[in-house]
């Protein structure tokens, strides 16, 4: 199928799209932001989406791109997967958000979806939502009162919803630095460049060997991105060793609510994020799974 018929406008300000929005609530018309497309357009020509007008960011300046901030990195809502995947910056500072960008789809896809694009659209099996989540992130949501910031936490709502209200635009994602901790992403699916049956986000830090801190994300276990609260404060204080892992990574599904479909009924979701928890730690720690 291709999309009903719509009105097409690409701005170069934030202030210009804000813009774009205002006059197109005031009309009562329904109007959808384009930033990769690779979400939008699909359901567009299935019909599933029918704006009547598709306001482009891609040629607003400033919003593509990774900057240094002292303690954290400013990500451009604009910025697409292969660069998040294969940015200096990010390998260096929070290296789990390239390991999980490296992950989405296809190389096509990489290229073209963008890090905010993918994180507004809030896909419970999508890989990014739980890194950023587990690395504390703050999204710039701009608006028409102006910039506002809100926590990882708080931002994702539901299914496929976000704090980003009606008339406001994601435009950059605050992300702090892990220089030197441990990171991995570790993700079951049954075919590649499938959507994420259940995957973890590990990021971990050891001192002397032992585990002084962990934040754990998990993608598929609710219809939000879940910390492992439960993993997190079993492995804290605890020896960087597999016996200590296996046992924290068994608390993985603790305050979750995964899904039955056809990938899996909740009981195998809830299994794969215990053995995807123990990897994925290990993983960070330097160890291999089975030692």
């Amino acid at each position: 199928m291709i999309p009903s018929a719509f009105d097409y406008a690409a701005p170069a300000t934030v202030e210009e799209a804000l813009g774009l929005l205002a006059a197109a609530d005031a009309a009562g018309d329904d109007v959808k932001v384009l930033a990769g497309g690779q979400s939008l357009l699909p359901v567009m020509k299935l019909r599933m989406a029918d704006p009547s007008m598709v306001v482009d960011l891609g040629r607003i300046a400033g919003l593509n791109g990774v900057t240094d901030s002292g303690d954290s990195l400013l990500i451009g809502a604009m910025t697409p997967h292969h660069v998040v995947a294969t940015d200096p910056l990010i390998a260096q500072h929070v290296p789990l958000l390239a390991q999980a960008a490296a992950t989405v789809a296809d190389p096509q896809v990489r290229h073209r979806g963008t890090f905010g694009g993918a994180l507004v659209h809030a896909d419970p099996a999508g890989d990014l939502p739980a890194p950023v989540l587990a690395a504390g992130a703050t999204f710039l949501i701009s608006g028409p009162g102006g910039q506002r910031s809100v926590d990882a936490a708080d931002f994702f709502q539901g299914y496929f919803t976000t704090a980003v209200e009606e008339g406001e635009i994601l435009t950059g994602i605050r992300v702090p630095k892990y220089t030197g901790w441990g990171s991995h992403y570790e993700k079951f699916t049954r075919v590649a460049q499938q959507w994420s049956i259940v995957a973890v986000a590990a990021l971990v830090r050891v001192e002397a060997g032992t585990i002084t801190e962990a934040r754990i994300g998990l993608t598929n276990m609710a219809s939000t991105p879940l910390r492992a609260a439960a993993v997190e404060a079993a492995l804290a204080g605890g020896p960087a060793t597999a016996d200590a892992i296996a046992a924290a990574a068994a608390h993985a599904a603790e305050g979750t609510d995964p899904a039955s479909d056809l990938n899996g009924d909740a009981a195998y979701r809830a299994h794969l994020a215990q053995v995807l928890t123990k990897r994925a730690v290990l993983a960070a720690v330097g160890l291999q799974a089975g030692a």
